[in-house]
């Protein structure tokens, strides 16, 4: 299916590795030019930088989402490379820099945990949505693809600070499509379950930190453990790829009608709407 995302302009962020990876390809694939933002630059990203897709091209602008000036920066850089911005995905979240996640309890955290995770997961978002609908709305049209979390939906007591922010990431994904989606600017989300990332298989990264917590091996946690423990139907973690198609087709005119919604990618994890 032709998404109609030809010579259109994408911002992505967190796109280095995993999901904004496979978002930054995909959207390559369908034509798009693509202004990948991350801390640091990947083999696979500087590929797709190499190769280019069909119509479009790829070019990588180094961000530190922590830093409150880099949204607008990388908006002004997709501008003055490609002459505008048609869809927007907020992709970068997790832990922030210098954290891990899983953490399993509210008491152990304290308001520098707090600050952070809002600032990488809400307040940035919020600055790149400031920066890039002004843009949108000289055209009257465009898309952001916020990206949020199944825990944004389920309460948790892992990970509270996380699933708290990815709740209000939710919430402003409505507001902006009450209010510009009369002007021509959809605004919507994907909420991911979890997905088979970096952020799962890295040394030191979720599978480590969950099996020292239940006593088990990290492979044993990726193929049975989690899904067991999240109820997961499918039985397991999804692969970013689907995410990505979830999130290409909110981006595409194709979902013209789509407009404040957020799609769950969760693997049957949530089990009530």
């Amino acid at each position: 299916m032709d998404l109609n995302l030809n010579g259109r302009v994408a911002v992505v962020t967190g796109a280095s590795k995993g999901i904004g990876l496979a978002v930054a390809r995909t959207l390559l694939e369908e034509g798009a030019h693509i202004v990948a933002s991350s801390r640091n630059r990947s083999a696979e990203l500087d590929e797709l930088a190499a190769r280019g897709g069909p119509a479009g091209e790829l070019v990588h602008v180094r961000s530190n989402l922590m830093d409150p000036e880099a949204p607008a920066r990388l908006v002004d850089a997709a501008v003055e490379r490609f002459g505008t911005v048609d869809v927007l995905v907020n992709n970068a979240g997790g832990p922030p820099p210098g954290t891990s996640l899983p953490r399993f309890g509210f008491l152990e955290l304290g308001d520098e945990d707090w600050r952070d995770m809002l600032e990488f997961n809400l307040l940035s978002p919020v600055r790149a949505c400031r920066a890039a609908i002004p843009v949108m709305l000289e055209r009257g049209d465009g898309a952001i693809v916020n990206v949020s979390s199944v825990h944004g939906r389920q309460p948790s007591g892992v990970n509270v600070d996380y699933g708290a922010a990815k709740a209000a990431l939710i919430n402003l994904t409505k507001a902006l499509a009450e209010e510009f989606g009369p002007q021509g600017i959809r605004v919507n989300g994907v909420c991911p379950g979890p997905v088979l990332t970096p952020w799962w298989t890295d040394q030191g990264g979720a599978a480590d930190v969950f099996a020292a917590h239940v006593g088990a091996d990290r492979d044993g946690v990726l193929t049975t453990v989690a899904p067991e423990m999240m109820q997961l139907t499918t039985g397991r973690l999804a692969d970013p790829q689907e995410i990505a198609d979830a999130v290409a087709y909110l981006a595409s005119p194709r979902a013209a009608s789509t407009v404040g919604t957020e799609l769950l990618v969760d693997a049957g994890m949530l089990k009530t709407t």
